[in-house]
């Protein structure tokens, strides 16, 4: 009885507003406009924040890159491309590409991800990151990664590195791409392109992983 009562009150709240979510679009007053949320502005929002963050750190952290950070939104589906390189001084994307996640990071639902610190889970961890030093592995040339939060402190024991590999393709996909076993994966001409902001910078830069 309560759960009938409160959809009759929002169905007469929204009445109210001109539009009824019990009744289909095409019989609602043809004039009022149809409410209509718009994903790309929720996300443009969410980077946003994230984007503010990472100037307020960068601030209080002068050992870092002062003008470039690389965000990287897993709530985004991974055949996007949603890691993004932020010009912090022209507020602009410079960069974005495809990335992978952790196969542990997997569920059974589509768009939904779950976030490990555990060694040997194969999740991808959030936080925010010290792009250390290059090596040369198994992948090539690759960075290693300073977990800078107890959500990610553990990425070095755990070998969690930004690498490239071949099963990571360039342009975006109607599907998901493969997995990583945890760390954050590019494609073989996209590290190249991170390279360039990288490699030349004589202070660490800083990336984050969020939801």
């Amino acid at each position: 009885m309560k759960y009938i009562s409160l959809l009759f009150i929002l169905s007469c709240v929204l009445s109210a507003c001109g539009q009824n979510p019990l009744i289909p679009a095409s019989e609602s007053d043809s004039e009022t406009p149809a409410i209509v949320i718009n994903q790309d502005s929720i996300q443009a929002v969410r980077i946003q924040s994230k984007v503010d963050a990472a100037k307020s750190f960068l601030k209080a952290h002068s050992s870092y890159n002062q003008r470039y950070a690389i965000l990287i939104d897993m709530h985004m589906n991974s055949g996007k491309k949603r890691l993004f390189v932020y010009d912090l001084d022209s507020m602009k994307v410079v960069s974005s590409g495809l990335v992978a996640h952790g196969s542990g990071s997997n569920t059974e639902y589509r768009d939904s991800l779950v976030f490990s610190n555990v060694p040997n889970s194969y999740c991808t961890s959030i936080g925010k990151y010290k792009i250390g030093a290059s090596y040369i592995g198994s992948f090539g040339k690759s960075y290693k990664l300073h977990g800078l939060d107890p959500t990610n402190d553990k990425a070095l024991e755990r070998f969690v590195v930004l690498h490239r590999y071949s099963c990571v393709p360039d342009v975006e996909q109607p599907y998901e791409i493969c997995n990583s076993l945890g760390c954050p994966m590019v494609s073989e001409n996209y590290f190249l392109e991170l390279d360039k902001y990288i490699a030349t910078s004589a202070k660490p830069v800083l990336l984050e992983i969020f939801y």
